[in-house]
């Protein structure tokens, strides 16, 4: 991967996406300089269970994003149920309810194309396992801003589509294991990318 100075991490998943984070994000140190903001597609009564759950296992404060959450270096911020995530220039989230995409809210796409939007090439985006294809699109958009683009080796996702669906634009830079997504992030910290 070339040398790049990125501002922010971004992670779509789907089917199977507990275990897959718990792979990459409760590894992260809590020295990993970057914020993390992830859609996981879940059912809209789940509240806000994910955020806690890996708050208690990770070293970096998780948190579940409320409408005009800062964003801030060394978080990592998960989408509610039922409301889609978007960067803004100000340097917060919003939320919306509008129409699902890819008959899902949060929408990874959502999330990808308005931090593409805010950040072009300083945004890391990384697809996981996933039954739809969400993220495809925001895959596309990112790279096309000049982003890095990761996807989870389909082979070994819970459920491929959602990384081949990316890996198929021809526009994942790279397609990788989860632990080979969690040693790129490991670099990351070890060249205090800022």
């Amino acid at each position: 991967m070339q040398k790049k100075t990125f501002k922010i991490v971004v992670i779509g998943v789907s089917a199977g996406g507990a275990d897959a984070l718990e792979q990459i994000i409760t590894k992260l140190p809590a020295s990993f300089p970057l914020p993390v903001a992830i859609v996981q597609h879940l059912h809209p009564e789940q509240g806000g269970y994910i955020a806690e759950h890996f708050n208690r296992l990770c070293q970096l404060n998780v948190e579940e994003v409320i409408d005009k959450t800062a964003i801030k270096r060394g978080n990592i911020y998960f989408a509610p149920p039922d409301y889609h995530l978007l960067v803004e220039d100000d340097s917060t989230f919003s939320l919306s309810v509008d129409e699902k995409v890819c008959y899902s809210r949060p929408s990874v796409d959502v999330l990808f194309k308005s931090t593409a939007d805010v950040y072009g090439a300083s945004t890391l985006a990384i697809i996981l396992t996933g039954a739809n294809s969400d993220g495809t699109d925001g895959i596309e958009y990112i790279k096309d801003k000049g982003g890095t683009t990761i996807a989870q080796d389909p082979a070994t996702a819970y459920s491929p589509i959602m990384p081949q669906s990316a890996i198929d634009t021809g526009k994942v830079d790279k397609v990788l294991t989860l632990t080979k997504i969690s040693n790129i992030l490991q670099v990351i910290v070890a060249a205090k990318n800022i």
